[in-house]
């Protein structure tokens, strides 16, 4: 899910092929040749301008850490493990992109989906799931979280679903915990059905590494 560190990699591995074939050209070159050897060797550098886009933080991930910049801590399965620490407050939060997405009627355009479970030891906050559905849902339209047989009423605001009754989130992330994977459904404010399913392989070990990771 690092696409930061991936992009990296390419970078310097580019970098290191572009020093490898200098020192080869002018160990290779006559004397006479070393300046038209330098001269071949110089755009070799050119890839680094790729660490750019490396820079920028998937914007999800960016959010979620409160506009701090987010360390990756661990992939597990689907989910990603963060912290961050905006403000000086720590924040740690798991992080999913759905297996599957249908709409209806089917093919609408929207933004990428996301569930989190977030925990915010300042604010004494633990395992907050919310989802960022991907467009502007219907005001007063009804939401769900579907996960271990049971059904969950989801409240709305903006493009985020949180759980309705607060009492029953313990026993959602212990359901979330033990299940194959979770199905959300909501409705646009342009009247789009859609249905998202996530895939919770991984989400219990990270939501164990952010436990450890994310005391006061």
């Amino acid at each position: 899910m690092s696409v930061r560190r991936i992009l990296s990699s390419l970078v310097v591995s580019a970098l290191l092929c572009g020093a490898s074939s200098l020192a080869q050209a002018q160990t290779a070159a006559p004397k006479g040749a070393k300046d038209a050897a330098k001269e071949t060797a110089k755009p070799a550098p050119t890839p680094a301008p790729a660490a750019k886009p490396a820079a920028k933080p998937d914007p999800a991930v960016a959010a979620a850490a409160g506009g701090a910049e987010p360390t990756l801590i661990g992939q597990f399965g689907t989910w990603g493990a963060y912290t961050a620490t905006p403000n000086g407050k720590k924040v740690c939060f798991a992080l999913a992109k759905p297996s599957s997405s249908k709409t209806n009627p089917p093919n609408r355009p929207r933004d990428p989906a996301y569930a989190f479970v977030s925990t915010r030891p300042a604010e004494k906050v633990t395992n907050e799931v919310s989802i960022m559905i991907g467009y502007a849902l219907k005001p007063g339209s009804e939401s769900s979280l579907e996960v271990g047989g049971a059904s969950y009423a989801m409240y709305t605001q903006g493009d985020g679903l949180w759980i309705k009754n607060a009492a029953e989130e313990e026993r959602m992330v212990d359901a979330m915990r033990k299940s194959a994977d979770v199905t959300v459904k909501g409705v646009s404010a342009k009247g789009t059905e859609t249905t998202d399913t996530f895939s919770l392989k991984g989400l219990s070990q990270a939501l164990d590494k952010l436990a450890q990771d994310c005391r006061r």
